[in-house]
């Protein structure tokens, strides 16, 4: 029987722990915090976006920018049909939602920490409370570990499942990093992915708190005159910039941040056309036709954004709505469906959902998890360098090398 250690107790932690001892392995799970999966409570706004409901392999790698091609072996032994059916026999409903997102029914993130309690509690993984300081290597192989307070475990396999950078008060301050580098493997400097954007707009802080919905975006590369993503549903203006579900997304694309190179435009009118638009404008105006520009705009758009919307309109807020001229209207019209806003660079990699970057993925072994620097050690999840889009990718990376690693530990 293989001794396994298994280095944190997050979604990747969790599941490389429970289908380790599964298969047979003596596993013991360290955890630095005095409970599991405390970045999992957090996820999906605390509703936990667990994987999604595409099967198709080319598909799932095509939502992981950078190292996709790594994860085809991981992602045909432990796909998303095996995630759902690992939940849902752990007594986890599930359901499907817009995106082929997969959340359980409950919207509980909390359920989906207690099935792996009971996933790790049922297959007897011991667990302990500690943080791990180093490994410790013996001709160019690993044969245990040494927490912080020097108590000494000894094993035949590790599996490093410590998670990146990205909400340290989690847990994740990039302790993997360290452990790795131990064993000579190169760090790709970790940076902030799924992240909210500082933009350049003094608007933004006018605005903070206006949550829009139902807008649309498209992100354009000025460098290259390219779009380079496109996205209907729901941000958020902040005191530095812009936040919310699609700014998340929008960050994961942009892949050479430098100040002003990427532009974002919103249309906070995407049903209506310009010449609808122009129409609805009239009527709004006519309705109020002795009241000042800023006074007349409230059915169409929300307070906090109108008189930004009519100064980048080169319109002054005081003009009295049977004032406006049709090239007034017109730029009216061209400002609410093309909303500019133009990124300086990404919050801290503290904020990020995930972090990019970590272990280098050419120097472990897709087919097992191995380090090919190092006998008898395993990574998974975060901690190497591989990030995806938002939707449940980034979990299902995490199950899927979790589970590789595992299986690959625990064979004698």
């Amino acid at each position: 029987m293989s001794k396994i250690i298994v280095i944190g107790a997050g979604a990747s932690g969790c599941v490389a722990a429970g289908f380790a001892a599964k298969n047979g392995g003596d596993v013991t799970l360290i955890e630095r915090n005095d409970k599991i999966g405390r970045k999992l409570l957090i996820t999906g706004k605390g509703r936990c976006n667990l994987t999604n409901a595409e099967t198709d392999i080319d598909k799932l790698v095509s939502n992981v920018p950078k190292n996709g091609r790594f994860l085809y072996s991981a992602f045909s032994r432990f796909g998303t049909q095996d995630t759902r059916n690992l939940f849902e026999s752990l007594s986890v409903p599930l359901k499907v939602e817009r995106g082929n997102r997969v959340f359980p029914q409950s919207d509980r993130a909390s359920d989906i920490v207690d099935a792996l309690n009971r996933f790790i509690t049922q297959n007897r993984v011991k667990v302990i409370t500690g943080r791990v300081k180093r490994l410790i290597l013996e001709n160019n192989a690993v044969i245990g570990v040494e927490t912080w307070d020097e108590t000494k475990f000894f094993a035949d396999k590790v599996i490093v499942a410590t998670g990146g950078l990205s909400y340290p008060k989690t847990g994740s301050t990039g302790d993997g990093y360290i452990l790795a580098k131990q064993a000579g493997h190169e760090i790709v400097e970790p940076r902030p992915s799924l992240v909210a954007l500082i933009c350049r707009e003094g608007f933004c802080s006018e605005a903070m708190g206006l949550s829009l919905r139902n807008c649309s975006i498209k992100v354009m590369d000025t460098k290259t005159g390219k779009q380079i993503y496109e996205d209907f549903g729901e941000m958020l203006f902040t005191h530095f910039g812009a936040s919310g579900p699609m700014i998340l997304s929008a960050s994961a694309h942009m892949r050479n941040m430098e100040k002003g190179r990427y532009e974002i435009y919103i249309d906070m009118k995407p049903a209506l056309s310009m010449e609808k638009l122009d129409l609805r404008l009239q009527r709004d105006l006519a309705e109020n036709s002795n009241k000042a520009i800023s006074n007349s705009l409230g059915m169409l758009l929300p307070g906090a954004i109108i008189n930004p919307v009519i100064r980048l309109s080169d319109v002054r807020p005081a003009t009295k709505s049977n004032q406006i001229t049709r090239e007034m209207r017109q730029r009216l019209a061209h400002t609410i469906k093309n909303l500019k806003l133009t990124v300086l660079g990404f919050r801290p990699v503290e904020e990020a959902v995930i972090t990019s970057g970590g272990v280098n993925c050419k120097q472990i072994n897709p087919k097992t998890m191995e380090s090919k620097l190092c006998k008898n050690l395993y990574f998974a999840g975060e901690v190497m360098d591989l990030d995806a889009y938002t939707g449940g990718f980034n979990l299902q990376i995490a199950f899927s090398t979790a589970y590789l690693a595992a299986v690959s530990a625990s064979r004698e």
